[in-house]
């Protein structure tokens, strides 16, 4: 899993398709399965920040996206 923001989805995506993201070089493939939009850059920043350093917030992330992580 990879979790990061972005103003420009498709386009970040891409990139780390391509190999062109330090962070997930040569770890792919990668697939889209699930994304948040927000507004507010603020808001986006805030979430990121919860998912990143509170673990509890992660687990509960991988838990709704159980069926889709298989595989």
């Amino acid at each position: 899993m990879y979790i990061g923001r972005t103003s420009d989805l498709k386009r970040r995506l891409k990139e780390h398709v391509e190999n062109q993201s330090k962070s997930t070089k040569n770890k792919g493939p990668f697939v889209l399965i699930y994304y948040e939009a927000y507004r507010s850059q603020r808001d986006a920043y805030i979430r990121e920040r919860k998912l990143k350093k509170f673990k509890n917030s992660y687990a509960e992330l991988k838990k709704r996206l159980k069926y889709s992580l298989v595989g």
